[in-house]
């Protein structure tokens, strides 16, 4: 996260060196002054504590940025993210919708391919099903699977398999699923390995604990086809606000480094021990400017890795595509 920070900062030429720093610092000061708080309250009361979006907002200087946002989240809550979702990523096509090829971020496979890649699904997602709760399980039969498509995302998942399936109900409401591939995680070697047998279960219960509210389509599956990959399922798009963090000026990013430092510091105490976490930190500056100066150094080397890249593809030893 602090890592981001210096990132976001050092693409945008309002900011100085000093001004990216300084963003993974309050993001690191907040988390800690936030832990701090918690191990002092209630148990349940730190549980139940949440980020009020108000908060955020009255810290917004433009009146006209703050009504702007204030017309979005009266919008989102009113518009089907799915709704919007299907406007952008499907046809309607005859017997049932389709979803749109867009390549290279999404795509069919061929013909003979794409055949297997559905029945490996349609079997896969009856384990989905068994993975939710018995209430969302109800609602899932409501909707018909009619199409499945590999989307690329993230960078965050580079190298896995990941999808999106298109799931319809019988009055034409539209349901979008995204499916990625659990690996083991990359703390195990540290850690030892975890009590859960499939990585897509392990992440489902990681986000369940630490969020306060974790989409109810949230499950797990293992792949039908020889590879037995291991994925975990969630809504592809909930309705999200966040900050166009390209378009930032320097107050404005340090504002919002603070508040997801705040969260971040929210979701370790619902899965850790406050007290604990506390009388580490401390009450220096030690752990901020220790985080700063890691936040600096990884993002060095995030632009070493990238100027790799991008020499590799420019020497024709790496292909690339655009869809733009």
């Amino acid at each position: 996260m602090v890592a981001s920070f210096v990132l976001a900062g050092r693409s945008n030429s309002l900011f100085s060196a000093d001004d990216s720093r300084e963003c993974a610092w309050r993001a690191a000061r907040a988390y800690r002054k936030r832990v701090a708080k918690y191990a002092g309250m209630p148990i349940l009361e730190a549980w139940y504590d949440s980020i009020d979006i108000n908060e955020l907002l009255d810290e917004v200087e433009s009146e006209d940025q703050k009504q702007r946002y204030k017309k979005k989240i009266a919008e989102s809550s009113e518009i089907s993210s799915h709704r919007l979702e299907f406007a952008d990523l499907a046809a309607q096509t005859r017997p049932e919708p389709r979803i749109r090829d867009q390549p290279p971020l999404i795509y069919h496979f061929g013909s003979m391919e794409q055949g297997k890649f559905r029945e490996i699904i349609d079997e896969s997602f009856q384990g989905y099903r068994e993975s939710l709760r018995p209430s969302v399980r109800q609602l899932l039969d409501r909707y018909k699977l009619v199409d499945v498509a590999a989307k690329v995302v993230g960078v965050g998942s580079v190298g896995t398999f990941c999808g999106i399936m298109l799931l319809m109900s019988g009055n034409g409401d539209p349901l979008f699923l995204q499916f990625k591939e659990a690996r083991p995680s990359v703390l195990a070697q540290y850690t030892g390995a975890t009590s859960y047998a499939h990585h897509g279960e392990r992440i489902v219960h990681g986000q369940r604990l630490m969020q306060s509210a974790s989409d109810m389509f949230l499950g797990w599956m293992t792949g039908a086809g020889k590879d037995q990959r291991s994925f975990y399922v969630r809504q592809l798009s909930d309705v999200k606000i966040k900050p166009r963090v390209e378009l930032a000026i320097p107050r404005g990013l340090k504002m919002y480094a603070r508040f997801c430092g705040q969260a971040l510091a929210r979701a370790h105490i619902r899965s850790g021990d406050p007290v604990l976490l506390n009388a580490y930190l401390g009450d220096s500056d030690a752990f901020e400017d220790a985080m700063a100066d890691f936040a600096v150094a990884y993002a060095d080397q995030a632009e070493r890795d990238h100027q790799a890249l991008v020499a590799a593809v420019r020497s024709g030893r790496l292909d690339a595509e655009t869809g733009l």
